[in-house]
């Protein structure tokens, strides 16, 4: 069902309607969120992970608000927790557009937008300011496109951003960044980790994978993450692959692919690592969840939350609610 403003969003390029969406959400979440359903959960939907305590198993994917600048109204469509980002140590302005296409027959995206972003220090700035949160904030952090040291790059995101989130996600899985996802297969993988066990202090690590690893390469990853203290994996990032049947004229654009598509992909990536983990390291799962029903089926496969974000932009600001009254 369409939602009010759709149509309108929908007349704008996909990176404009973005950047509107993020002005209406920080100007709500300036006047205070008026009119928002005050109760996020119940303690049936509570859940407690990394010694964080979420009101609800629902969280935001990464890539919504790349900039902190709408934290506030996010939480008032009902997440449970909010995570910004990717951040990188320098600014940057990403690749060039157009970079998001919008697969309205098939509802999905396809993004490569390149990690734009002003920088984890404007980014921090921002937080600072936000006070009491009614959720859980995580902040992703990645490394710049032409660092001569991404390791270092990623130290340092997790160095700035450990006295401001509640966890930080390690991002090595966007396909945006030429040679990023290299970083997902050990020994790389080790070295990241280790320097950023060794920058977080007490805050939790959580890492997020590609769809696309295959078997041995999810075990080589879950292995790297429990020897180094992560204390979460983030299955799945977008996916380089192309499913059959996509309808839409932009199917042939490159970058990563998100939204319905993805779903089973997410879901059956999600069963590989469970399998693999043999439950050692916590699961949340991404990718193609657009129901409460496809909520539960992630959590029924092993996954202790989920993260939502494409969804949003075919079923509207209301689909966090709805999610939410069919898991109760």
């Amino acid at each position: 069902m369409a939602y009010p403003l759709r149509s309108a969003l929908f007349a704008l390029d996909p990176e404009t309607a973005h950047r509107a969406t993020i002005a209406a959400l920080r100007a709500w979440g300036s006047a205070g969120t008026p009119f928002a359903a005050k109760s996020v959960s119940d303690e049936s939907l509570r859940v407690r992970l990394a010694g964080i305590d979420f009101p609800n198993p629902v969280g935001l994917a990464a890539g919504l608000d790349k900039n902190a600048e709408a934290v506030a109204g996010l939480f008032g469509l009902g997440f449970g927790a909010v995570e910004v980002g990717t951040l990188t140590p320098r600014p940057q302005p990403g690749n060039p557009k157009p970079r998001l296409f919008r697969l309205v027959e098939d509802e999905a995206v396809i993004n490569r937008m390149g990690f734009n972003n002003d920088g984890v220090d404007a980014a921090l700035a921002r937080i600072a300011t936000i006070g009491t949160r009614p959720g859980v904030l995580g902040i992703n952090v990645g490394a710049n496109k032409d660092s001569a040291d991404r390791v270092a790059d990623y130290a340092e995101g997790v160095r700035k951003a450990a006295p401001h989130a509640d966890y930080i996600t390690i991002n090595v899985s966007s396909p945006n960044t030429p040679g990023l996802r290299d970083l997902q297969s050990r020994p790389a993988l080790d070295e990241l980790l280790a320097a950023c066990d060794a920058a977080r202090g007490a805050t939790p690590l959580f890492l997020k994978i590609a769809p696309d690893l295959d078997r041995a390469g999810i075990e080589g990853a879950i292995r790297a993450a429990i020897d180094n203290r992560v204390d979460a994996l983030i299955v799945s990032n977008t996916t380089i692959s192309r499913s059959a049947g996509l309808r839409s004229s932009f199917a042939g654009e490159s970058g990563g692919l998100s939204g319905a598509p993805l779903r089973d992909l997410a879901r059956a990536k999600l069963v590989e690592a469970r399998e693999a983990s043999g439950g050692e390291l916590p699961l949340i799962s991404a990718g193609g969840i657009d129901s409460a029903d496809e909520a539960k089926r992630r959590l029924d496969a092993g996954a202790v939350l989920v993260q939502v974000y494409s969804a949003l932009v075919y079923k509207g600001p209301g689909l966090i609610r709805d999610i939410l009254s069919g898991m109760r």
